[in-house]
C-alpha cells in the first residue's frame, strides 16, 4: 500500500521489489542491517529507505563484502561519517581494470575457429575457464569477456597446440598470474593504502583519496608484468634456442650447483619483494640474466672489434 507523500510496503512488497525473500529480510533485521518497520495498527510497515537499504546490501554482497562488513560500513553511515567515499573505492575497485570490451561469438563461429567440428566438452571447459559465458536464452550464443584471450587460443590451436593442452596451460598461468596480483596488492598495501585504510571503515575522505590512489596505481601492475614478461621470454627463448640448436654444454662433474652466500639485507629484500616461498628461484634467475647480459656483451664487443680488424686489412 502507499501513503500520500511517500511509498510504503508490507514485508511482501518489499521483498517484491527488492528482490530478496520474506525470509531474507527478517534475518537482515534480526542483524541489526536493516532498521525495524513502524508498526501501523496491526501491521508493520516499511518505506523507501528500507527498500533503498536492501539495495544498497545487495548491491555490496554482489561485490563479495561480508555481512559483517557491511553492517560495519552500515553503522558508520547511519552514525553520520558518511558512505560516498566508501561506495566510490569499492567502485573503483570493482570496476573494469582493462580496457577491453567484451564480445558476443556464436557456436557456429566457435566450431568454425576450433577445428570445424562440434565440441561440447570444450565449451563447457571454455564457460568453466571463464573464456566463454553463456547468454540467458540463447542456446547458441556466448559472451566472451575478453576477445583477446579467447584469439590468443585460436591461433595457439591453428598453430598445432590442442585444446586440452591450452585449456591446462591457462588453468597453470592463471594460479601464477593470481599469485603476482596478490602479491602486488600486498605490496601496495603496505606501503600506499595502508595509511588509507587506518579505520573500520575508513573516514569518507581518506575513502575518496584510496579511490584516486586506486586510479593512478591500477596500470602499473599490468605495466610491471608486461615489462617482466618480455625480458624473461627474451632471456630463456634465447637458451631454449640454444638448446635446441645444440649449443648449451651438458653439466661436466665441476660444474655441480654451489652455495652461495649472500648478504641479509639482500635476502630480506627480496623476500619482501617475491616472497620467501620464491626467493630462490627469483635469485637464481637474476643471476642468470647478469650472466646472459655480460655474455652478450662480450659477444658484441668482440663483434666490433673484428669489425674495426678487418677494415683496416
Amino acid at each position: 500500500m502507499s501513503g500520500e507523500h511517500a511509498a510504503e510496503y508490507r514485508i511482501e512488497d518489499l521483498a517484491h521489489h527488492s528482490g530478496a525473500t520474506v525470509r531474507t529480510i527478517r534475518a537482515y533485521q534480526d542483524r541489526g542491517l536493516l532498521p525495524k518497520p513502524v508498526r501501523r495498527g496491526r501491521a508493520n510497515v516499511y518505506g523507501d529507505s528500507h527498500l533503498a537499504r536492501l539495495r544498497q546490501i545487495a548491491d555490496l554482497l554482489d561485490r563479495g563484502y561480508t555481512l559483517a562488513s557491511i553492517k560495519e560500513l552500515l553503522e558508520a553511515w547511519d552514525a553520520g561519517r558518511g558512505l560516498g567515499g566508501v561506495l566510490g573505492l569499492v567502485a573503483e575497485v570493482h570496476g573494469p581494470w582493462t580496457d577491453e570490451e567484451a564480445d558476443r561469438i556464436t557456436r557456429a563461429e566457435l566450431y568454425e575457429t576450433f577445428g570445424g567440428k562440434p565440441d561440447e566438452d570444450a565449451i563447457t571447459e571454455a564457460v568453466e575457464l571463464g573464456v566463454l559465458e553463456r547468454v540467458p536464452g540463447r542456446e547458441d550464443e556466448f559472451l566472451v569477456p575478453s576477445p583477446q584471450e579467447l584469439a590468443v587460443a585460436a591461433e595457439l590451436f591453428a598453430a598445432g597446440v590442442p585444446l586440452a593442452a591450452i585449456s591446462g596451460h591457462l588453468r597453470e598461468l592463471r594460479g601464477q598470474v593470481e599469485h603476482i596480483a596478490s602479491r602486488f596488492l600486498e605490496f601496495t598495501t603496505e606501503h600506499v593504502f595502508a595509511r588509507y585504510l587506518g579505520h573500520r571503515p575508513p573516514t569518507d575522505a581518506d575513502a575518496a583519496e584510496a579511490a584516486s590512489m586506486v586510479r593512478r596505481l591500477r596500470p602499473l601492475a599490468q605495466q610491471t608484468v608486461d615489462a617482466e614478461l618480455a625480458r624473461a621470454m627474451r632471456l630463456f627463448a634465447t637458451r631454449h634456442l640454444q638448446h635446441h640448436l645444440g649449443a648449451e654444454t651438458p653439466l661436466t662433474q665441476g660444474d655441480e650447483p654451489q652455495a652461495v652466500m649472500l648478504p641479509a639485507d639482500t635476502i630480506r629484500a627480496v623476500h619482501r619483494l617475491v616472497g620467501p616461498e620464491n626467493a630462490t628461484a627469483f635469485i637464481a634467475a637474476a643471476a642468470e640474466r647478469e650472466v646472459h647480459t655480460r655474455t652478450l656483451d662480450a659477444l658484441t664487443a668482440n663483434h666490433h672489434k673484428g669489425n674495426t680488424v678487418d677494415q683496416t686489412l
